[in-house]
């Protein structure tokens, strides 16, 4: 019980690492967002130039062909029937990008949708549809109790079960974890936005929503010989697309009256109604170096006229946290031209 808590422990501290309390919401000398990202550096190192989450990635770029499905519910141009231009990124959680794949049980996906009319619709998703905690106050609570033992290199598992028992909210995400093993590759695993927004029709109704990418291909788990592979993700992503486009389908679920919008510890019942808005199509991969992810940041609060963030603490969290990532490893970047050669392996974004 002690291991698999620690294992727990790590992984939704890689996963958590990106959400942070805005500045402004908690006095200083409480916490801030610097404070908490100088926390989660102090657990897992700083990488010069890198992500200070999900540091280990590969862009994509293609495009989402909306059916029009979803325009009855949202205004924004990317639900209108058509093709909307998207670039992306896949991504394990953590800080480290020389991290083994099989160090985390979750995968990433990022999207940024460049409509027509010059908005943008961006969007970080996980391939889990929980969170572990409801605010970022507890998010840093778990954070310290998952900071890594300097003699074994491990959280405490004394830490961690105190953590778990003050914060029953996270046996949601812990039972989902056990019960869906990781997928064998960036292109048959579902991604959700975790986070409720709301969509705004042309009218002004508003309807609350969480949506999903869901892979055409089927989900396999992870097979052992991958487990011993510290890098296969990426080349066989590589590998797949030579045969052709990879595609996902963006589902639209729909709250009812009384479902939590603001809590994403919460999971919507599943009888709840779905829209299948359309196709992502993944056509192409590159590598963070000179890809065409590398310098954006994807904030999930940045979203066109149609789609309205809840009132989420940790929607605010990681707008603040992302932004000081990307100040800090642009700033790595400009005393260190270096990190954008082709000689830095991982993709410092």
């Amino acid at each position: 019980m002690p291991c698999r808590l620690s294992a727990i422990g790590v992984v939704v501290a890689l996963l958590a690492s990106g959400f942070a309390y805005t500045a402004g919401w908690l006095t200083p000398s409480r916490l801030t967002t610097t404070k908490l990202i100088d926390t989660f550096e102090r657990n897992g190192g700083v990488h010069a130039g890198f992500r200070r989450n999900h540091a280990k990635g590969l862009c994509i770029e293609g495009y989402f062909q909306s059916n029009g499905r979803a325009s009855a519910f949202s205004k924004a141009a990317v639900f209108a029937q058509g093709r909307t231009p998207v670039i992306g990124r896949f991504a394990i959680p953590g800080t480290n990008p020389e991290a083994p794949d099989n160090s985390v049980p979750i995968r990433s996906m990022a999207l940024l949708f460049n409509e027509q009319d010059g908005q943008q619709w961006r969007t970080g998703m996980n391939s889990v549809p929980l969170f572990p905690v409801h605010t970022p106050a507890q998010f840093y609570q778990q954070l310290v109790a998952s900071r890594p033992d300097p003699a074994t290199g491990k959280p405490d598992p004394a830490k961690l079960k105190a953590f778990y028992s003050a914060n029953p909210e996270a046996q949601a995400f812990m039972t989902w974890i056990k019960q869906h093993p990781p997928s064998s590759s960036f292109a048959n695993g579902a991604y959700y936005s975790v986070n409720a927004f709301y969509l705004v029709g042309a009218a002004g109704k508003r309807n609350a929503v969480r949506w999903s990418m869901q892979p055409e291909l089927p989900y396999t788990p992870l097979t052992a010989a991958e487990k011993g592979e510290s890098a296969y993700l990426a080349s066989e992503l590589y590998d797949r697309l030579l045969t052709g486009p990879l595609r996902w389908h963006l589902i639209l679920t729909l709250a009812a009256p009384g479902d939590p919008i603001d809590d994403a510890t919460k999971p919507w019942p599943a009888d709840r109604p779905q829209v299948d808005a359309g196709t992502l199509v993944v056509e192409r991969a590159s590598s963070q170096e000179s890809g065409a992810c590398r310098d954006v940041n994807f904030d999930p609060t940045i979203v066109p006229a149609g789609i309205e963030p809840a009132n989420d603490p940790l929607l605010a969290a990681r707008s603040a946290a992302y932004a000081l990532s990307y100040q800090r490893r642009t700033h790595e970047e400009a005393l260190n031209p270096a990190l954008h050669s082709d000689t830095h392996k991982a993709n410092p974004s």
